[in-house]
């Protein structure tokens, strides 16, 4: 096992980012709501708000959940993917916009193959709490790609090279869960 860093962010998605009807749905980021602890469990991620319970809208029992199969509960994402679209698209680019659970800090890209064996989340003292498996790219959509560039209409090659540039994991990755527990910002994601 060896870990790829600390949770310096963790989220829930209280309602669908995004928003409209197609072909004209665009991207938002007020349904994210930041926390300092989540419980987790293989049906999706819970949080406490103002005295609730709030579930993740990819949490199986929100009753517009996007996550039916169950195979995306619970998303990963890193601060160095951030720096990247950061510098190619601007600041706007914010850390845990693209809406991921657990936002890791490290200073390199992370690849599919390094995660594909699976994760864990341990304490700061190195207790396993919980693990990931059949972790897979969370693709990019077009919504999210119109938000990299602000909103702005693009056309159709940009808008290609620009789902491709935030594929193969730069705009995060899906996980299944194994066991539950509580994550707290300042516990540590290994790779298996």
């Amino acid at each position: 096992m060896h870990t790829l860093g600390p949770i310096v962010r963790l989220q829930i998605q209280r309602s669908a980012l995004k928003v409209g009807d197609k072909p004209n749905r665009t991207y938002i980021t007020d349904p994210l709501l930041a926390v300092e602890r989540v419980r987790v469990d293989p049906d999706g991620i819970v949080a406490s708000h103002l005295g609730a319970d709030v579930l993740d809208v990819h949490h199986r029992q929100h009753p517009e959940t996007r996550n039916e199969d169950g195979l995306n509960g619970l998303s990963i994402g890193f601060t160095s993917h951030y720096g990247v679209m950061q510098h190619r698209f601007g600041p706007h680019m914010t850390v845990g916009c693209a809406g991921e659970n657990l936002i890791i800090e490290t200073d390199r890209v992370i690849t599919l193959d390094e995660l594909a064996a699976g994760v864990t989340v341990m304490d700061p003292a190195g207790r396993v709490k919980l693990t990931i498996s059949g972790v897979q790219v969370a693709r990019p959509c077009r919504p999210f790609s119109g938000f990299a560039w602000k909103g702005a209409r693009v056309g159709p090659e940009v808008m290609k090279a620009t789902l491709q540039f935030l594929d193969g994991g730069t705009r995060g990755f899906y996980g299944i869960v194994s066991g539950v527990a509580d994550v707290a910002v300042g516990d540590v994601l290994a790779v298996i």
